[in-house]
């Protein structure tokens, strides 16, 4: 009989992007929960998006308590950390400009967001929410507000478009859990837009080289 063949590394098998997802959901809980602070989650979720194996996510979440699929494939026991919430914002008023919300911030169980000859990007891909459903209050006029999820997040979309429109696009197939956080569109759009777009998640910001060319 030959030798048989050793069996690969299950640390070094590739992950899916349902792996980076569940890790992603589980560092914004543990943001909330206060036990990363912004810049931590930040990072660590750059790292995740980034990762191509399960060896790749211990050092993502070998120091938090839930079950990830790195520690489900050997990694290390999980310990609890200590940190401060992620900045939040209630409101996002633009006139004659434009707000950006995007990367790591809290939401509340409401967020109202007006624009008025303007634009606003509202960001909740890396959001961390604080209760099971958001309800966003978007009130759009001659302008456009964009509100960007993530395939895991339910959307339930109730605004009036007045010679306007609330519009939901998929890039990206949902992927509903119980777990889902909900996210509830209403208000008004006179002659603007109000758009609903689930997407996969950031691209890495690419890191500045530390030193300067010569």
């Amino acid at each position: 009989m030959g030798e048989m063949e050793p069996r690969p590394d299950p640390a070094l098998m590739r992950i899916s992007d349902a792996d980076r997802h569940q890790v992603a959901e589980i560092l914004r809980q543990a943001a909330g929960e206060g036990r990363l602070d912004i810049d931590e989650l930040d990072e660590r979720l750059e790292a995740t998006y980034a990762a191509r194996t399960y060896a790749d996510l211990v050092p993502i979440t070998h120091d938090l308590p839930e079950q990830a699929p790195a520690q489900r494939s050997g990694a290390v026991p999980a310990q609890p950390a200590a940190a401060v919430p992620a900045r939040r914002h209630d409101t996002s008023i633009a006139i004659l400009g434009g707000v950006d919300r995007k990367g790591v911030w809290e939401v509340g169980p409401t967020h109202n967001a007006l624009a008025l000859m303007a634009g606003i990007d509202i960001d909740l891909r890396e959001a961390v929410f604080t209760g099971a459903e958001t309800v966003i209050t978007a009130n759009a006029f001659w302008a456009g507000i964009d509100i960007i999820v993530n395939a895991h997040t339910v959307v339930v979309v109730e605004g009036i478009g007045v010679m306007g429109a609330f519009d939901q696009v998929d890039k990206v197939e949902p992927e509903i859990t119980p777990d889902s956080p909900v996210v509830r569109v209403r208000g008004v759009a006179l002659m603007a837009a109000v758009t609903v777009v689930r997407k996969g998640p950031r691209r890495p910001r690419r890191s500045r080289s530390r030193h300067a060319p010569h």
